[in-house]
């Protein structure tokens, strides 16, 4: 599936442009290729340019990466769910508390790959498990319907999201 087979009801207006820019790929096509995009991305960055903030209370370039990898458990976890018929609504989640709060920039760069690389084979075997009724599975997130194939392709275009403002803004 490609996320223009989506439907408007699959999720809130919110997650539109990330899903916008998930790419033309088939979804486990897209999950598999941006991982290894996203690691030879991440290790082409000079070493200097890692902690850099270009405004005062901006992310740093290791803590964007802390973020992708937090907010993609957050939403696999949400897919688990709702691919398993849970009904129960789940809160969003406050990413400003959350990456302070990892100490991205204590960390090294191959550490956070290694991370990243971690949390995407769950994702991408956690994808592969789901069949076709459970992908069109939906429930509630941050107060409105979410699709299980939907967050597939949120997780997608929100990285793709973040690619784009560290090649505009920090490099």
């Amino acid at each position: 599936m490609k996320h223009n087979e989506l439907n408007s009801n699959e999720y809130l207006p919110f997650y539109a442009g990330y899903i916008n820019k998930s790419g033309a790929h088939h979804l486990l096509n897209g999950l598999e290729i941006s991982k290894y995009n996203m690691i030879s991305f991440l290790l082409s960055i000079p070493e200097n340019k890692l902690e850099y903030q270009y405004a005062q209370g901006k992310w740093t370039i290791k803590e964007i990466v802390q973020h992708l990898i937090d907010a993609e458990r957050v939403f696999s976890y949400r897919a688990l769910r709702f691919a398993r018929n849970d009904a129960t609504a789940l809160p969003g989640f406050d990413e400003n508390i959350y990456v302070p709060s990892s100490k991205a920039n204590q960390k090294s760069i191959s550490a956070l790959v290694e991370d990243y690389k971690s949390a995407r084979n769950n994702t991408i075997s956690l994808f592969n498990s789901f069949d076709d009724e459970m992908f069109l599975r939906i429930g509630i997130a941050s107060g409105g319907n979410m699709s299980v194939r939907a967050l597939g392709f949120v997780i997608l275009g929100h990285q793709n999201h973040h690619i784009s403002v560290i090649q505009e803004r920090y490099l």
